[in-house]
């Protein structure tokens, strides 16, 4: 087995789990009065690569009790998921349903019996189509409908659960949406991207004061996919300085700082009311990090935030599926976002994708991506040994899934899903993960 990564900087308590969310993994997307989602709506039109949905995916609604058995066989501390909206609400407003918030009480308690503390993230990018009729982010009464919808999780889970975050990646389902996605998602234009900001920075806001006012001791966050965004040549530099501000601090610096960027502000402003900054500038306890790698960008007039996506330099590193990699951007990220927002950080995503396949003995020995796992845990490591407070390691992803508009030709698991039988069989990157989890803990591992 390859060797594993220092962790010497990493404080005793550093906390390592797995990352999934609901819609890439539950399925039953029509069972015990779940509601459509934004996604389902996509892939029926037939949008996603090979026409995929997200009907079965891993088939987790019924099978999680199997995956956490495969959790807890890693020696896992946490596990962040996403509560499904259209499942607790199917209209995303109005009467909750029973049955869906009964499935996420079956599941917090069999994660709690194994001895894994539950992270519940409230939004990873399935809207209730409902809601996105009337507009979705781009309604600011949508801010109000999200902080009903946690009062609704905070009232059913608080008890057991402690860890919440209230949206995932929120650069992503709205740059992707609003002005950098391709066709179907890119249909409302410049305008609608900064209502969208505005009105996700007003969720949660809302939702954090909810949070504080109904769980006793809750300790609360909000991820962001956090990457540099590099110049594909000399020209396109003031392009890609840009869509950074827009990827990476659009949303941390109003919701940490209390202050859009400049670069943002002038576009927010119309939709703005007066105490809004104060509403969405609230208290929170971490900062979760998604990282992958750098972006490269180049200028685009023809697109509505003026860049899209350039060419990486030549010869460098990237994964299977072409994502750009570099671990000392990881550590200079870690330390980054460590210095200027002052909170703890949790890398709450970070993996490889590939188009893994079983070997003719049923395994998958898939080195590269412990390699990228290694070097990352590496740098992230080296961030802790120059000062950064970073607490915890959230691998992406337990299990391979429905990875969006890829569909399920990119796998992101240490778990290989046979999709057709739904069997789960470790890669060679689940064992190294045990093994690292255990030697970071100072248990031998077995």
């Amino acid at each position: 087995m390859s060797e594993l990564p220092p962790t010497a900087a990493l404080r005793r308590n550093f906390v390592w789990g797995v990352s999934t969310s609901s819609f890439q993994i539950e399925g039953a997307v029509q069972e015990d009065g779940r509601g459509p989602s934004v996604w389902d709506t996509y892939g029926q039109k037939g949008l996603v690569a090979n026409r995929d949905t997200g009907d079965v995916a891993c088939d987790h609604y019924h099978r999680y009790q199997e995956d956490i058995a495969l959790m807890r066989r890693l020696g896992l501390q946490a596990y962040r998921f996403s509560v499904a909206w259209p499942r607790l609400l199917p209209q995303g407003r109005g009467a909750p349903n029973e049955a869906g918030l009964a499935f996420y009480d079956r599941l917090i308690d069999a994660i709690l019996a194994a001895g894994i503390e539950p992270w519940l993230c409230l939004y990873h990018w399935d809207l209730p189509q409902a809601l996105d009729d009337l507009g979705g982010w781009t309604n600011r009464d949508i801010a109000a409908w999200f902080a009903d919808y946690a009062a609704l999780a905070a009232d059913r889970y608080g008890d057991r659960v402690k860890r919440f975050a209230t949206f995932n990646e929120p650069s992503i389902f709205t740059l992707f949406g609003q002005a950098m996605g391709g066709g179907e998602r890119d249909r409302k234009g410049f305008e609608s991207l900064h209502r969208a900001i505005h009105h996700v920075n007003l969720a949660h806001g809302a939702a954090v004061d909810v949070l504080r006012a109904r769980v006793p001791g809750a300790s609360i966050g909000a991820i962001h996919n956090y990457q540099p965004c590099l110049p594909s040549t000399p020209a396109d530099a003031d392009a890609a300085n840009l869509c950074g501000i827009y990827w990476n601090r659009a949303y941390p610096d109003p919701q940490i700082l209390g202050t859009y960027p400049e670069a943002v502000r002038s576009g927010v402003e119309p939709y703005m009311q007066p105490g809004d900054l104060v509403r969405i500038h609230r208290p929170i306890d971490w900062f979760g990090l998604n990282h992958y790698g750098p972006t490269y960008i180049k200028a685009n007039p023809e697109a509505r935030l003026g860049c899209s996506f350039g060419d990486k330099p030549a010869g460098a590193p990237v994964t299977p599926i072409d994502w750009a990699t570099d671990p000392h951007a990881f550590r200079d990220t870690i330390l980054t976002v460590a210095k200027d927002y002052g909170l703890p950080v949790y890398v709450t995503e970070n993996g490889m994708g590939g188009y893994d396949k079983l070997d003719e003995t049923g395994a998958l020995n898939d080195e590269n991506r412990i390699a990228y796992l290694r070097d990352y845990i590496g740098a992230m490591n080296a961030a802790a040994a120059a000062g950064a407070d970073v607490r915890g390691y959230f691998l992406w992803s337990l299990l391979d899934n429905f990875e969006w508009d890829s569909g399920y030709g990119v796998r992101f698991g240490i778990a290989y899903v046979d999709y057709p039988t739904q069997r789960r069989i470790p890669k060679a990157s689940f064992d190294w993960y045990r093994a690292l989890i255990k030697a970071a803990r100072g248990v031998v591992p077995a």
